[in-house]
């Protein structure tokens, strides 16, 4: 599919932008483009993929249309990842949250229409679905505009995919617990109730596959995926480190945080078919042409919503996911 194409793809640098591009270059593309406002960020990774000759870095930021416009000549696919992510970043900078969340993707949108790309695909997360800050809120209103995109007098064709925590990557909470082990002796937990979404990079990328493969345009494909307690993933990396005496500090929760999270909400899962057996898929409630016929035959989905606090894993499930990940 990727084949002699070129691809876009926006906030490259950050761990999804390492593992989707290193996937990619095995398809044989003819050119990736890596757009992102970083310069520091982009040396280390060229050198990390050996100056390969198909990268092609571009400093730009999403907020600045023209940029987009430029970086989207004869580009095929773009894979849209570049955002504001902390939580609570976004929570005391709201007006830059949502001039890169929300503005920034209609300018992808533009950029993408004007320049006949094929199809983009948008990473969007758990915390769009039913938000309780300001990041989730954004992303979700990024999500609409990517979804309207398809009722456009245009060919190209959008599509979303919705993830949970990615083991390892920029900011994980398991790079955090252990470097408070090391150094403070002590884990500061927000509450011992809170539940997350986990998947690895791996099948974070599939997902952003099978969405590429298989949509249609208009859809949010989200993958069934493994959710624990936070405290738990505390006490395994407490017990693989063979450190004594580790505190648990109970920081109480930040402004915006939920105790668990939502891939589907009450709303969303009437509107949710069950695409096979490890991906659903959300239908918009706007009317996109032939979308609805195309899932005809699929069956809606059993659920009141999909929460975080359901079917947890164990502690020894725990250990497996982080052993299988190279994390212990």
């Amino acid at each position: 599919m990727f084949s002699n194409q070129i691809i876009l793809v926006t906030g490259g640098t950050g761990s999804w932008g390492y593992e989707l591009v290193r996937q990619l270059l095995t398809y044989n593309p003819k050119e990736i483009r890596i757009f992102s406002r970083n310069e520091s960020n982009q040396f280390t990774m060229k050198q990390e993929f050996d100056n390969n000759p198909k990268l092609n870095f571009v400093i730009g930021d999403i907020k600045e249309r023209d940029s987009l416009i430029e970086a989207c000549q004869d580009v095929d696919y773009v894979y849209h990842l570049a955002a504001l992510k902390h939580v609570p970043v976004c929570e005391d900078q709201p007006l830059e949250a949502l001039k890169t969340n929300v503005n920034g993707t209609q300018n992808v949108i533009d950029a993408a229409i004007i320049c006949n790309v094929h199809r983009v695909i948008y990473i969007s997360t758990d915390k769009a679905s039913n938000p309780a800050n300001f990041y989730g809120l954004s992303k979700a209103m990024g999500e609409r505009l990517i979804i309207h995109a398809n009722t456009l007098n245009t060919k190209t064709r959008f599509v979303c995919i919705r993830g949970g925590n990615v083991l390892g990557t920029n900011g994980s909470v398991i790079h955090v617990f252990k470097k408070q082990i090391q150094e403070k002796g002590k884990i500061g937990i927000t509450d011992m109730n809170m539940t997350r979404f986990f998947l690895t990079l791996e099948d974070a990328i599939k997902l952003v596959f099978k969405a590429t493969f298989e949509s249609i345009g208009g859809e949010i494909f989200v993958m069934k995926m493994p959710t624990c307690k936070i405290i738990d993933l505390a006490y395994v990396l407490i017990e693989a480190s063979n450190k004594e005496n580790i505190n648990i500090e109970v920081l109480g929760i930040r402004p915006g945080e939920k105790i668990h999270e939502l891939l589907l909400s009450e709303y969303e899962s009437t509107m949710t078919i069950a695409y096979d057996d490890e991906y659903f898929v959300i239908l918009p409630p706007i009317h996109i042409e032939g979308l609805k016929e195309h899932y005809s035959e699929y069956k809606p989905v059993d659920l009141t919503d999909y929460n975080s606090s359901k079917e947890l894993i164990s502690k020894d499930e725990i250990k497996k996911m982080l052993l299988d990940g190279g994390f212990i």
